[in-house]
């Protein structure tokens, strides 16, 4: 082997350069818990540090932050390290559009994100095929997928949105921003190791991670439990118990055990949770995230562990009732069941908290009935919660939530199906958004993420009620390969129709084209080849479209009987239009609005409890 060198390099120093990606690796695949936990612990490791009142020059006392080793040629081919620097892009990238919202003093970075030549930008890790999908995400923190076939550039765009929603929103986004970034760069070090060769940079990486397996927390709280149960008849059956659950968990995705088990804590025995200052120090909910098989050890008479008869029930029947719970959970997440339709809709919007609500308000001795009716009604209750934000443009973000979810988890904790139906529903009532602002909505860069979904249940529920045969998920699906897009009724054309007379600018046209009653969903072939269409010609087309779609055009009103007697049972007023100008399309709101009513029903918990 070659030399190699090895030196601790800083983000300022190790994004000067630019880096190539060798062709069978190219594929950036982390997902949102990689982006979670990556800036769970910078910003945690940035507030051991920061007080009140410090400016960036403070940071030279800060202390440092490995990030990890990476693996170089000298010509910086990336061998290993490329899913780290890639998402450390995304976050400059990030951090960068935030200066420029926030207005707080500018810390100049876009030397580290591109550099450019002749006019053109080439960006830190220099892939082709990212280029334009990272020059969106700099310029405006927006790419249209619509023609995307990559599976690294959907990654990267749907990673950055997550840096999006999971950035926290108290001090990182005011005065503390500027220190949080000269932080990053001067302080979050990567061990850099080079090689003369490719074939040595490989037998590195090969070395590094070929050398031992370090026992997992999962492991370890295992071992812990184990070893208190006496008998061994009794800890070899609660081994293979606990052996079963953990390869089913791990089945269903990569750190399933983990997650599980810090669902299960955090909703049935947590009772604190990190305040909001900035030197605050984690609680019960924040450790049992990053080591909860110390955290057992350290709590086990809050657990209730103290002989060798409680080590035997937590594993043979806790452990045993919420690991199949949580399975159960998860298959609803990604495989839509009408029963219980509302845990599909919550993962479909990405609200992972969800398992831990529902897990808290779940006794172990409930019944099989009970345990399905607290499901269904837990679930029903947060997607309302979220429906009842998004429409007063409130965020839904892990970080802006996480204290509400957090108490409302206590709150709810191991409640009889009657308390919990009252606290959900009083909870519901007393909120200060409801549905009356969907008189306000319209797609923007916030609701763009939730626009296709709020759409997708519109057009299932009125085909539900209509006797179509429909799957919700065909929807919602990104994956398939003719997905749905979001779709204007309007072309994006002042000169069309009315529009110069209805509107003084341009800018006030579209304003009112992104309206919630100016869009549908359409597949993506279909979306693109209407798009320029006048309303006259779009209306034709659309009558051989969804329903939704449908009820534009005069034919949905002869010969569909299912629908004609859905709309004369459910009084919304679908009308048709052979013009759609601004009084129409403020007509329609109100229909939209109707039709959200009745899918965000106030009355469904209640329902629930009552069966």
């Amino acid at each position: 082997m070659n030399k190699i060198t090895g030196n601790a390099t800083n983000v300022r120093t190790l994004f000067n350069n630019r880096y190539t990606v060798q062709y069978y690796q190219r594929e950036y695949g982390w997902e949102k818990k990689q982006i979670e936990e990556l800036i769970e612990d910078l910003t945690n490791e940035f507030f051991e540090f920061y007080q009140e009142g410090h400016m960036q020059r403070d940071v030279e006392q800060y202390g440092d932050y490995f990030l990890g080793p990476i693996i170089l040629t000298n010509d910086n081919a990336i061998i290993d390290g490329q899913q780290r620097l890639s998402s450390t892009t995304l976050f400059l990238i990030y951090l960068n559009n935030l200066q420029h919202q926030v207005g707080t003093q500018k810390v100049n970075i876009d030397n580290l994100i591109y550099s450019e030549k002749y006019g053109e930008k080439t960006f830190c890790i220099n892939v082709e095929e990212r280029e334009k999908c990272l020059e969106g995400l700099y310029d405006n923190g927006y790419y249209d997928l619509t023609n995307e076939t990559s599976e690294s550039v959907i990654n990267l765009y749907n990673r950055y949105q997550d840096i999006e929603v999971l950035f926290p929103d108290d001090y990182l986004k005011g005065g503390a921003l500027p220190v949080f970034i000269e932080w990053l760069i001067e302080k979050v070090v990567f061990i850099e190791i080079k090689t003369d060769s490719e074939q040595d940079a490989h037998k590195i990486f090969v070395s590094m991670n070929d050398r031992g397996l370090r026992l997992t927390p999962t492991e370890m709280l295992k071992g812990y439990l184990l070893s208190e149960i006496n008998h061994n008849s009794v800890r070899n059956e609660a081994n293979d118990l606990w052996k079963d659950k953990i390869l089913k968990l791990k089945d269903i995705e990569k750190d399933g055990d983990a997650d599980f088990i810090k669902n299960w804590l955090r909703s049935q025995y947590a009772e604190t949770i990190r305040e909001g200052k900035r030197d605050a120090e984690n609680k019960d909910f924040e450790i049992i995230g990053t080591t909860f098989h110390k955290w057992v050890r350290e709590n086990k008479s809050v657990i209730g562990l103290s002989n060798s008869q409680d080590f035997e029930y937590i594993i043979m029947d806790e452990f045993q009732t919420f690991s199949d719970i949580y399975i159960r959970l998860k298959k609803y997440s990604r495989e839509f069941h009408n029963d219980y339709d509302c845990v599909f809709y919550n993962a479909d919007r990405g609200f992972t908290l969800q398992y831990q609500l529902i897990l808290a308000s779940i006794s172990p001795s409930d019944s099989t009935q009970i345990i399905d009716k607290k499901i269904k009604m837990v679930s029903c209750f947060i997607d309302q919660y979220i429906a009842q934000r998004v429409f007063n443009f409130k965020t839904v973000d892990y970080s802006s939530i996480r204290y509400t979810i957090f108490n409302l988890t206590k709150a709810i904790r191991r409640k009889t199906a009657e308390e919990l139906a009252q606290i959900l529903i009083d909870y519901i009532g007393n909120m200060e958004q409801t549905l009356d602002g969907i008189d306000y909505f319209y797609l923007n860069q916030f609701t763009r993420r939730y626009m296709l979904h709020i759409l997708s249940r519109m057009t299932y529920y009125v085909e539900q009620q209509s006797g179509i045969n429909i799957r919700f998920s065909d929807y919602v699906n990104r994956q398939q390969k003719n997905p749905y897009d979001i779709e204007h009724i309007w072309a994006d054309d002042y000169t069309q129709g009315k529009h110069q007379l209805e509107f003084s600018t341009e800018d006030e046209f579209r304003e009112y084209r992104n309206s919630f009653s100016g869009l549908l969903i359409l597949s993506k072939d279909k979306n693109r080849s209407f798009q320029a269409m006048s309303y006259d010609k779009k209306v034709v087309k659309y009558d051989s479209e969804n329903l939704l779609a449908r009820t534009l055009n005069q034919n949905c009103y002869t010969n569909n009987p299912l629908f004609l007697r859905f709309m004369q049972e459910s009084n919304l007023d679908f009308m048709p239009y052979d013009e759609f100008n601004k009084d129409q399309l403020l007509e329609r709101q109100q229909l939209y609005k109707e039709i959200c009513k009745r899918i965000w029903d106030v009355d469904r918990i209640e329902q629930i409890v009552n069966m």
